[in-house]
């Protein structure tokens, strides 16, 4: 009975000297590994247009059906291309992480970020609309005022 106490003190003992290993999480984050899938990402390519063109590929692959698009023709009044996803929703809560939709896409709109902070104080932050996903555009470009 003793054994077992002074065995649990000199454990505690040598780990008491030790550097700490936890890390300050707030001021200070972990990078993450390579292959870390995070938060859906919607690209931009370099005119500054969306690159998604609607094709609905990354929702046919998403195994969980997380992914919802409608697609719609331009009108000159969005900065996209001719057939761009006027809707394009992800629900936070269906999603696996699973990168299929990143491989579907033929035009690498999508891809899997590093963003690991995902959680939301409300049960309508589950749904990742098209505002949270789509990449601002780069600093000499405006996006036009988008009709809904």
């Amino acid at each position: 009975m003793i054994r077992p106490l002074v065995e649990g003190f000199a454990l505690t003992f040598k780990h008491l000297f030790r550097r700490p290993i936890t890390v300050n999480y707030p001021d200070v984050k972990m990078p993450m590994f390579p292959k870390y899938r995070g938060k859906q990402v919607l690209m931009r390519d370099e005119n500054g247009l969306e690159k998604c063109v609607a094709c609905g590929l990354c929702a046919v692959a998403c195994p969980s059906d997380a992914i919802y698009l409608e697609a719609a023709e331009n009108d000159g009044t969005v900065m996209a291309g001719p057939r761009y996803a006027s809707v394009y929703q992800i629900h936070k809560t269906r999603c696996i992480f699973c990168g299929y939709c990143e491989e579907a896409c033929p035009v690498s709109a999508i891809f899997m970020g590093k963003d690991y902070e995902l959680a939301v104080y409300s049960k309508d932050d589950f749904i990742w609309d098209k505002t949270e996903l789509l990449v601002p555009p780069a600093e000499g470009q405006k996006a036009p005022l988008e009709r809904r």
